[in-house]
């Protein structure tokens, strides 16, 4: 059992099963804090255990952990706690200060007659409550993704907080939008240190200045006024920068695939999805702003026009909205042809060619022999080359499946996700710890990236007053 002086300001973080489960490695991320686990969360994991799910993968590797941080161990080591080891390397020989702590006998009883029944839950508020009466009541927190549990924990009087280290930002408002929009008198700044020329009919400008050093890689910029400005950061180094104009999608000349942008975001998107030197697009936006359609445009004019990658593949993340509709029968391709309503959906936006409706099912079956539409739970160990993957509702990926699914990809392969972090359907997810959310922040600073928000919808009148009013 824990025994400590009242001087020592160290904390005690009491874990609940479903903080293992979500981040194996949640037992390191308390820096000089101590963990406790008790005896019930041990047996939940135990359950879990088993099985090819996420949850059960992270379940098995909790365990791997605390075998190695019980290795050779004696009882009264045990008794004592366990040094965590400092999370820069869990077991580099760095040790942190925080120590880890089992629950080795049975604790006193404590909860209140209102909380009735024997459930883990309430086994674990006890062992919170046992451990108040033993130390400072202010240095016990439980930690949980349950928020039933951290209300009940709250009306019995212990301190109870969400597990906030897989967070990528405090605030989603801090998310990176991918543009920024440039001062009126930007010309005027950086006028006398600015260069512009043109390679193969492209138009360069070179900017220095307190600007141009807060800019990412191809950042988008923009500049409201007399004929507009529209450019992307090229390169960057330290307070110079090269900026090239963007091109205009927004005429039919340049449309891609029939397909022209309806508004500046819509135009960046299409400049970062049709540019082979970046290779990884994410578009974020609500129902309606064209991201699927922009995305599945870009990919058949690279794939079909200019033979930049071999085939599409669709994929998504299969969340049912509403109650599950049990096993699809088939081959991997038709199981997954029910979730992909978006892709048949573009597809006659894609094919509304002249030549009739023989015209339009040849264009349609041509263009379903260059797209694959594939499950995530087969991606593990693949390698693609020469791909343009399309990865929909990204949102409900965690951080560690979108990196199992990035690392996928192979030699001449883009990558673009989609999806809108205010439609997160994948339990214990948030706008703020979605996989989304942190590859958005995570590849801002790399120069094959680009991002962008799309802000305006442009499906209908009646699908934009929906998303402003409902």
């Amino acid at each position: 059992m824990i025994r400590r002086r009242k001087s020592e300001a160290r904390r005690t973080f009491v874990l609940d099963t479903n903080v293992l489960m979500h981040d194996p490695s949640a037992i390191f991320r308390f820096k000089e804090h101590d963990v406790f686990l008790p005896m019930i969360v041990l047996e939940e994991l135990d359950k879990g255990k088993k099985g090819l799910s996420e949850v059960a993968r992270n379940v098995r590797q909790v365990s791997r952990f605390l075998d190695e941080l019980m290795a050779g161990a004696t009882k009264e080591e045990i008794d004592r706690g366990l040094p965590l080891p400092a999370m820069t390397g869990f077991y580099d020989g760095a040790q942190g200060r925080g120590r880890l702590y089992f629950q080795t006998r049975l604790l006193a009883d404590a909860l209140p007659d209102s909380l009735p029944g024997n459930t883990a839950d309430n086994a674990i508020l006890a062992n919170a409550l046992a451990l108040q009466q033993t130390l400072p009541p202010d240095t016990v927190t439980l930690v949980s993704k349950d928020i039933n549990l951290r209300i009940k924990a709250a009306v019995i009087g212990i301190h109870a907080e969400d597990y906030s280290s897989d967070q990528v930002l405090d605030d989603v408002n801090l998310l990176y939008s991918g543009q920024t929009a440039l001062p009126a008198d930007f010309w005027e700044q950086h006028s006398k240190r600015l260069d512009s020329w043109q390679e193969e009919g492209r138009t360069f400008y070179r900017v220095s200045g307190p600007d141009a050093a807060s800019w990412y890689p191809s950042q988008c910029l923009c500049l409201d006024g007399d004929g507009g400005f529209e450019a992307l950061v090229r390169r960057r180094e330290g307070d110079d920068a090269i900026i090239e104009l963007v091109q205009d999608f927004r005429t039919a000349k340049h449309a891609v695939w029939g397909i022209t942008a309806r508004n500046r975001e819509q135009n960046f998107a299409l400049n970062l999805l049709t540019d082979p030197g970046i290779d990884f697009v994410t578009l974020l936006g609500t129902a309606g702003t064209g991201k699927t359609l922009l995305a599945l445009a870009a990919a058949l004019a690279q794939v079909l026009d200019r033979g930049l990658y071999r085939e599409i593949i669709m994929t998504r993340v299969t969340v049912p909205v509403g109650e599950d509709i049990g096993f699809l029968p088939g081959t991997e391709e038709e199981k997954m042809t029910p979730w992909m309503g978006a892709l048949m959906d573009n597809l006659e936006v894609l094919t509304q060619t002249e030549g009739g409706e023989w015209g339009r099912a040849a264009t349609a079956e041509l263009l379903r022999s260059r797209i694959r539409i594939q499950s995530l739970n087969y991606m593990r160990g693949r390698t693609f080359l020469r791909k343009f993957i399309i990865l929909d509702e990204a949102q409900n990926l965690t951080p560690k499946q979108m990196k199992t699914l990035i690392t996928r990809a192979g030699p001449g392969t883009k990558m673009v996700c989609l999806g809108n972090i205010a439609q997160i359907d994948t339990p214990y997810l948030t706008e703020t710890t979605s996989g989304l959310t942190y590859v958005v922040d995570r590849f801002k600073p790399w120069a094959h990236g680009g991002h962008i928000t799309l802000l305006r919808g442009e499906r209908s009148r009646l699908a934009d007053f929906a998303s402003e009013h409902l």
